[in-house]
């Protein structure tokens, strides 16, 4: 039960995390990026990277919070802000930035299955159950990672901006606000945090190039179930999609599982295409 209990709430918290990114581009600037999963993709390459040079594996975690960042930044700066960020423009933008980064990323690496040591081996006892340190290690600073990013975007005069971006761009503007300044951070902010995930998922995770795909789905499923632009709606959504594949998977199969995840996200959307927890 114990283990069962540490395994949930790891899919759980895993999946906040790597929702984290898309929640902040989706949410507040209305960009549906496609290409997130291709960021966190980048961020498990850039832990393989470090692993070649046999460095410290920690050290993946500035180079993919620079590398995604940079990406964002061109991103933005080419791709969405000339598509003046329209919705379904930036989609279609955004999947085709996904399938270059898949490219280059194959001319690289190769387009095989690739596997990174696991930089804390062994396992920890709690509660007379054993659980594998590397996870327990990962849920701690996807925990962190949440409470850091609730109190900055309730606490901060930064966010108190991107809120009042989001709400009423005109008078942001009007009162001083540069929008376009903000929009930018706020874009790269998204990619490097979908790259840290990368890192923090690579040892646990087969790593291709194609693994981007069905990750941003599953964070997509998160926030159509969560709602989007709230900490609430991030963590909700984590809870339903992650909560019910890990069950699932566990008690019946990892098909059924995301056949049962799918048809919820398909109810929600017809039902209550807000979310639980939208952001007004």
């Amino acid at each position: 039960m114990i283990t069962l209990s540490l395994n949930l709430g790891y899919d759980v918290l895993v999946l906040a995390i790597l929702t984290l990114g898309l929640a902040v581009s989706m949410g507040l600037l209305g960009v549906l990026n496609i290409a997130h999963g291709e960021m966190v993709m980048v961020g498990a390459y850039c832990g393989l990277s470090v692993q070649h040079l046999e460095l410290s594996y920690f050290l993946a975690v500035p180079l993919a919070f620079v590398v995604c960042g940079a990406l964002g930044f061109l991103a933005e700066r080419l791709i969405i802000r000339p598509l003046k960020y329209d919705g379904f423009a930036t989609l279609l933008g955004t999947w085709g930035l996904g399938m270059a980064i898949r490219e280059i990323v194959k001319l690289l690496w190769g387009n095989g299955y690739q596997s990174v040591d696991l930089p804390i081996a062994g396992t920890v006892n709690l509660l007379g159950s054993t659980f594998p340190g590397w996870r327990l290690f990962v849920m701690s600073c996807a925990f962190l990672v949440l409470i850091f990013v609730a109190i900055w975007y309730l606490r901060t005069s930064t966010a108190l901006r991107i809120r009042a971006m989001v709400s009423n761009p005109v008078l942001a503007q009007a009162v001083g606000i540069n929008s376009s300044r903000l929009s930018t951070q706020t874009f790269v902010f998204s990619s490097a945090a979908a790259g840290i995930a990368g890192v923090l998922i690579a040892p646990t995770v087969p790593v291709e190039p194609s693994m981007g795909i069905l990750l941003v789905v599953n964070s997509f499923f998160s926030l159509v179930v969560g709602g989007y632009g709230t900490i609430a709606g991030l963590l909700s959504g984590a809870v339903a999609i992650g909560g019910s594949q890990s069950i699932l998977a566990t008690q019946l199969s990892p098909s059924m599982a995301y056949l049962v995840v799918l048809a919820i996200a398909i109810i929600f959307l017809w039902r209550r295409p807000r979310g639980l927890f939208s952001r007004a």
